[in-house]
């Protein structure tokens, strides 16, 4: 007798975090149902069992009726990871306020400057991601992404030479949290190399001599 629901634990060959439901083995993406769960939680502004009960229920149903495509966003929990995230996050947030704070009443002028930082990880969520909690640091935030050289440019308060330095380390750094956090093991693997000295071109080495 066939299971009516098929967790991803239990099968291999589902994706992760999901389930395979019903005659046809529909596949359920579960955070996808927690989330839209969440929204209708919010739209109703009462969080209780009935909305709970239907906003799974609505759930499911959208998700049978509007099947998505099965692509692997190369996305991995990892409990560990996402805890120390969590505490590099507060403790870095609450160093940057600070020192954005003595910038502010400090009387010493501040140049800021725009960095160029190369990522190791090339994936489009890991890129994301780590702009985004880069963004959330007082101090710093992302002004452009670009995705063929996997490269971050970042706007920081202070274009001092050690500043500068200091950033690209705490670039480097979330890049690494983020990974470890939510990334693949190839992934792993990457952030646990030296950064590179320079962003990627994308050029083959001697175009530029072929050029002049």
């Amino acid at each position: 007798m066939k299971r009516l629901v098929t967790l991803s634990f239990r099968n291999k060959d589902l994706p992760p975090f999901s389930a395979a439901f019903g005659a046809r083995r529909r596949v359920l993406d579960l955070p996808l149902i927690a989330w839209l769960t969440v929204i209708w939680v919010l739209l109703w502004s009462s969080l209780n069992w009935a909305n709970l009960l239907t906003g799974a229920v609505v759930a499911v149903v959208v998700c049978l009726a509007f099947p998505l495509p099965k692509v692997d966003l190369g996305l991995r929990l990892h409990p560990w990871g996402i805890l120390r995230l969590a505490g590099y996050l507060l403790y870095d947030m609450y160093t940057s306020g600070m020192k954005v704070t003595r910038q502010i009443h400090g009387r010493q002028p501040r140049r800021a400057a725009v960095i160029a930082v190369p990522l190791r990880c090339r994936s489009d969520l890991m890129l994301t991601a780590t702009a985004v909690g880069v963004s959330n640091v007082p101090d710093s935030s992302v002004v452009e992404v670009r995705r063929a050289t996997a490269t971050v440019f970042v706007h920081v308060l202070d274009g001092r030479p050690a500043e500068l330095a200091a950033a690209k380390r705490s670039v480097w750094r979330m890049e690494e949290l983020m990974v470890r956090a939510f990334g693949t093991r190839d992934e792993i693997e990457r952030v646990a190399a030296p950064p590179p000295d320079r962003p990627n071109t994308g050029e083959r080495p001697g175009d530029q001599e072929e050029g002049t």
